[in-house]
């Protein structure tokens, strides 16, 4: 098995990148191919994965198996020669700007009322969140109205790898035990979470967070909501 080097935790901003086709398997559907770095996200912990073109071929969908990235394609692409890689970047920034808000919004849920995110999807249409504790529409209102508050305020978003040490001085939410190095993605006083997502650097990228509605779910409650574009470009479509 080989192993890809990752560009989007270099620079998340990568839009284009160059690198060698290792490795072209066929598949049920398409080609499955392996390169030597990707700047394509592979879909994982809720968030959906990169989309693009290989030397002009559509890139479907990308995973990770062990240390590879598998990029799946609708054409072969020749077994060594250098791919150009082009990241959809809307629906990349998207991705980064629903997630990052998720962080805002969770990680201010978990600072006030001690609960702890244990669901998380991000559709094509909207974002799901699942806390293990009620929130009533006040609570979510204020909440609403910090998270936006923190977004005017345009705080620097940071990734950093902690030693073992390190990482059992730190509080830090996290959804599962993790093997290995741990990624941290931190809101200086708002938000410190284990996450391999891609993220915006400043919070005020997001531009908007809203909550579309709430529901009792599992003895707690699911948050369906937007950030970004997204929620803009539904409140444009609602007025």
């Amino acid at each position: 098995m080989t192993e890809t080097k990752r560009l989007y935790y270099e620079d998340v901003y990568k839009k284009e990148f160059t690198a060698k086709v290792l490795e072209c398997r066929e598949a049920k559907k398409g080609f499955h191919i392996i390169l030597d770095e990707s700047a394509f996200y592979p879909e994982g912990g809720g968030q959906p994965s990169d989309t693009g073109a290989l030397n002009g071929v559509k890139v479907l969908h990308v995973s990770e198996k062990g240390e590879e990235i598998i990029h799946e394609l609708e054409a072969p692409l020749e077994e060594g020669v250098l791919a150009e890689g082009v990241i959809d970047w809307k629906k990349r920034y998207d991705n980064m700007q629903q997630h990052t808000g998720e962080h805002i919004f969770s990680g201010l849920v978990h600072k006030h009322f001690g609960y702890d995110n244990v669901g998380f999807h991000m559709g094509t249409v909207e974002v799901t969140v699942d806390f293990n504790g009620v929130l009533t529409q006040e609570q979510l209102d204020e909440l609403e109205d910090e998270a936006n508050q923190l977004i005017y305020d345009n705080v620097p978003v940071k990734v950093f790898y902690p030693s073992k040490e390190e990482l059992e001085e730190l509080d830090y939410r996290s959804k599962k035990e993790i093997e290995g190095q741990v990624r941290i993605v931190t809101i200086e006083g708002y938000d410190s979470c284990a996450c391999c997502g891609t993220h915006v650097a400043k919070t005020g990228e997001i531009r908007l967070i809203k909550i579309l509605s709430a529901q009792k779910y599992k003895g707690g409650v699911r948050v369906t909501m937007l950030s970004g574009e997204k929620a803009y470009a539904d409140y444009c479509l609602k007025h």
